[in-house]
């Protein structure tokens, strides 16, 4: 089972996971493979150099030194917030993303956060199906992210 660990934005590693990320969104969004300049593109418009110190946290699951799987946590007022929810395609259906959603979640609760959101889209059927499975419930749309149909919470109990 892969080890669940934080990396710093920006590192290689950090890197190399939110390129696959970004590249297996963007060709699903295009309806093909996404170039390389597109994904460079999706990085510049989706930062994720916030997620350290007291505004997030990068995770990333690792699998024989590489990732293979990673969540960003955005803490934002009391709420958290998940962003790149990612498995890359060889590992899903293993629980990667389970793994990855609950070691978000003990994050969360370590700082004593109550409410967990995300968003997505209906052609990411598999996120869709993954956060469900997992307790989160659709809501109202919480941002205005041209790319997002749906949005998901989860009310965490801290002890």
């Amino acid at each position: 089972m892969p080890a669940i660990q934080t990396l710093a934005p920006g590192t290689p590693l950090a890197d190399r996971i939110v390129r696959e990320y970004l590249s297996d969104v963007a060709s699903r969004w295009y309806g093909r493979s996404a170039s390389p300049e597109e994904v460079d593109q999706a990085l510049r418009d989706e930062p994720y150099d916030d997620l350290k110190g007291s505004t997030g946290v990068f995770l990333a699951a690792m699998e024989d030194g590489l990732p293979i799987g990673c969540t960003g946590i955005r803490f934002l007022d009391g709420v958290a917030e998940l962003t790149k929810v990612f498995t890359v395609p060889s590992h899903r259906g293993r629980g990667v993303g389970t793994r990855m959603l609950r070691a978000a979640e003990g994050v969360c609760r370590a700082r004593a956060i109550h409410t967990v959101r995300l968003d997505t889209r209906a052609e990411l059927p598999e996120a869709c199906a993954l956060y469900e499975r997992n307790g989160f419930e659709r809501i109202d749309a919480f941002n205005d992210d041209p790319y997002s149909d749906r949005w998901y919470s989860k009310r965490l109990f801290v002890r």
